[in-house]
């Protein structure tokens, strides 16, 4: 009589190295029975229901684009899953997801009944953490959806800087450099978040301790488009300290935040008058506007905005 044995499918190679160690098959604890346990998948790769998968309630991720979702569902019906998702058992004919909620989701979209999953054994923690791992390792995230992940994978996952490195394959400077981003003002977060500036500019803004100037370099950023080492060079010259020649000590210049404010104000000037208007000051708050004219007429229409004819 020929050998019924089917051979195990083989192991697709996981994602990312701290991923990776964190899906290596773990003993599980028998709760349902040693009946149940042989006649239901505890580790390795099946076909299972959809309807029998719940999904992550650790998921760091909220939002699908449904556009994005809706051609994944269309490739699926064609191709079908290329990559299985990864659930846990948590009863006979229950799952949960940990990973791969975009590919469940488009898979339920395509009106598939069976999807292939890797089933493995995970704590809550383990969970989580393993949630917080995939979203990292999507390309698509921004650097301060990167970095609300590392926070949450030290605080609620408890681990330290070097063990976080260590899961996303990243050293403890990379790791740290992103947790800096979440002591910058709300507004400056939403830039990163709406990718207005990069990450670059966002590590430059960070080195300012005044939140003044940070927000009003970071409104110069925006308005003039300005590239990471530009912000670079404003930070650094904002942070040098004036060492000026003896000669010039009395002549204290303008630090870049006041020289972007007086910029601002000259641009308002030229607008209500019509006409280029020159804006200078110095270190100690003393300056000069000069307004000038082309002509009696020009001349006579300045003294009219000023109300003096």
């Amino acid at each position: 009589m020929a050998d019924n044995k089917t051979t195990s499918p083989k192991k697709r190679k996981a994602l990312g190295r701290g991923l990776g160690a964190l899906l290596q098959d773990s003993p599980q604890k028998k709760s349902t029975g040693e009946g149940s346990e042989s006649a239901h998948p505890v580790a390795g790769i099946f076909e299972i229901s959809i309807d029998e998968i719940q999904v992550n309630p650790f998921q760091p991720r909220v939002n699908f684009d449904k556009d994005a979702l809706g051609e994944l569902a269309e490739s699926i019906k064609v191709q079908g899953i290329i990559q299985p998702i990864t659930v846990r058992r948590l009863s006979d004919k229950e799952y949960q997801l940990i990973s791969g909620e975009r590919r469940y989701q488009a898979s339920k979209m395509a009106g598939l009944e069976m999807i292939p999953a890797y089933v493995r054994t995970a704590n809550d923690q383990q969970m989580l953490e393993m949630a917080l791992i995939e979203n990292i390792q999507r390309e698509n995230l921004n650097a301060l959806e990167i970095a609300h992940s590392y926070q949450r994978l030290l605080s609620e996952c408890n681990l330290k800087q070097e063990q976080l490195g260590d899961r996303v394959g990243k050293n403890r400077t990379t790791v740290n450099n992103y947790l800096r981003l979440l002591k910058l003002p709300p507004d400056i977060q939403a830039g990163i978040r709406d990718q207005r500036i990069s990450m670059g500019h966002a590590r430059a803004l960070v080195n300012i301790e005044d939140v003044d100037k940070q927000l009003a370099i970071f409104n110069k950023t925006l308005e003039e488009e300005l590239s990471v080492r530009k912000v670079e060079a404003l930070v650094k010259d904002l942070n040098s300290p004036k060492d000026d020649p003896p000669e010039e000590k009395d002549k204290p210049g303008l630090d870049p935040v006041k020289k972007y404010e007086l910029g601002k104000l000259q641009q308002k000037l030229a607008s209500h008058f019509g006409t280029r208007v020159s804006l200078k000051a110095d270190g100690k708050d003393k300056g000069e506007i000069k307004i000038p004219f082309h002509s009696t007429d020009d001349l006579n229409r300045i003294l009219e905005i000023l109300d003096l004819i």
